[in-house]
């Protein structure tokens, strides 16, 4: 998506610009420069909320292991770690979009801790039925996986109706992601937005 059509790059990372591009379907990346533009797959990968796929041996792990979990108790750490690779999209200018979003209110994060550690996690950004799933990071293992888990049931809980996960990946397979064409996730998104959901 060009960003000329809309509006200037830097009036489209305020937060209510920002929300509004992700309720047309549409998400930021920075690339290897630095310049952040905004994408419309004309495929898209989501996890239905109604099929979703949780392994049992993941299940068994998640109740076993001795993490703590939270949500949004540290998001902009968890948004830092995300973009604490070699190479990732998530630039210091974005991270600063992001901190707009929260004090708004739509982005949220999963945490996982052990022993107070911040050892994994995930974050998005919601809008009424819609959870625009962004990165997830994992210190140790399996405990993204397990923040997904987490996610997952919050999602269920609230009565959300869509949980977007942008490309497919062998990480998200195991949960049941399928990938569908933009038409019939744009009808989903028109079904989320009937919704008026509290992440908390």
């Amino acid at each position: 998506m060009s960003n000329k059509n809309f509006f200037s790059k830097k009036e489209l990372l305020l937060p209510e610009n920002m929300i509004l591009m992700y309720a047309r379907g549409a998400f930021p990346m920075a690339d290897d420069t630095g310049e952040i533009n905004w994408y419309i797959p004309n495929v898209r990968t989501i996890i239905p909320l109604d099929s979703f796929n949780i392994p049992r041996s993941l299940k068994k792990f998640c109740l076993s292991a001795d993490y703590e979990y939270t949500f949004d108790a540290n998001s902009l750490e968890v948004i830092a770690q995300c973009a604490d690779r070699e190479s990732t999209w998530i630039s210091g200018e974005l991270i600063e979009a992001y901190k707009g979003l929260h004090q708004l209110g739509y982005l949220h994060s999963v945490e996982v801790t052990q022993g107070k550690k911040l050892v994994g996690g995930l974050y998005g950004v919601a809008y009424r039925g819609a959870f625009f799933g962004e990165s997830m990071f994992s210190k140790i293992s399996q405990a993204s996986k397990c923040a997904l888990v987490k996610l997952i049931e919050r999602l269920r809980e609230k009565g959300f109706t869509l949980l977007d996960v942008q490309y497919q990946t062998d990480h998200l397979k195991m949960f049941g992601a399928k990938e569908i064409p933009f038409e019939e996730f744009a009808s989903l998104l028109y079904d989320s937005y009937k919704k008026e959901i509290s992440f908390n």
